[in-house]
């Protein structure tokens, strides 16, 4: 009985790599990242293919601030610090202690320096 036990799992051991090989040789890999897709096709022939897809639908771009919204600059279109002295006849007033105007776009914004809050916006004071 212990032989034929032992021969049983000697046989079994020795099965299956054969039964692994079986399996298909060739499989894909897809990792998702941000504007990014790899495809690795492992197989044969080792091959990575990176595809990458652009977002154009960013909706900062376009960003419509509003009064009370956290300003931040890396959604601003074409960001700049102005002088309130220079669009002084399109609405822009001197600001308060501890705010700035910054452009985004065509608009004027008040932003507070501390927080980043916006105090105002002013569209299209900047042409």
């Amino acid at each position: 009985m212990k032989k034929l036990m032992l021969a049983a799992v000697a046989a079994s051991m020795v099965a299956a790599p054969t039964i692994a090989s079986a399996a298909p040789q060739g499989y894909r890999v897809v990792k998702e990242r941000p504007n990014r897709t790899v495809i690795v096709d492992r197989g044969r022939g080792y091959r990575e293919r990176t595809v990458i897809r652009h977002n154009n639908n960013r909706q900062w771009n376009n960003r419509q601030w509003a009064r009370g919204q956290r300003f931040d600059r890396r959604y601003a279109n074409n960001y700049r610090q102005i002088d309130y002295r220079s669009y002084r006849n399109r609405g822009v007033y001197a600001p308060p202690r501890g705010y700035q105007w910054v452009q985004s776009g065509n608009d004027a914004v008040l932003v507070a320096l501390a927080s980043g809050l916006i105090g105002a916006v002013i569209g299209g004071a900047i042409r």
